[in-house]
């Protein structure tokens, strides 16, 4: 079996990533996840919770976007005080140009959320534990 699809892979690395750095690297999407973006009246408190708890916790947290006016969603972040450390960027330098951005977990409507979250609120409880 490949070996991040046995059961709890992704939560054990990010377990052993958070012991090793004390931080993790969080993105999140917008729309869909942190705004409204299709008028349904969502709320997304439960994400926007976590990413506070998640910022306590010494994590950095990048919003990735495909928005185009960037303004906008930096006063809507601030506006809803909801944590960011950065919009469409790397907080850390890979040595090299990349296109693809660098998180632990991400925080994504369309890219398994509910277990994204899970983890995360599982790794919350991890460290408080200690």
């Amino acid at each position: 079996m490949d070996e991040y699809l046995k059961p709890n892979s992704s939560l054990l690395r990010l377990i052993d990533e958070y012991k090793k750095y004390g931080s993790l690297i969080i993105g999140f999407d917008f729309d869909g996840t942190v705004y409204d973006f299709h008028k349904k009246g969502e709320t997304y408190s439960m994400v926007i919770d976590l990413l506070r708890e998640l910022q306590i916790a010494g994590c950095k947290l990048i919003c990735w976007t495909a928005a185009e006016d960037l303004e906008t969603v930096e006063k809507y972040l601030i506006d809803n005080k909801i944590p960011f450390d950065g919009i469409n960027i790397d907080v850390i330098s890979l040595g090299y140009t990349t296109r693809k951005p660098y998180f632990n977990a991400l925080l994504d409507d369309r890219a398994g959320l509910a277990q994204v979250y899970s983890e995360l609120k599982m790794l919350l409880t991890i460290i408080e534990s200690k």
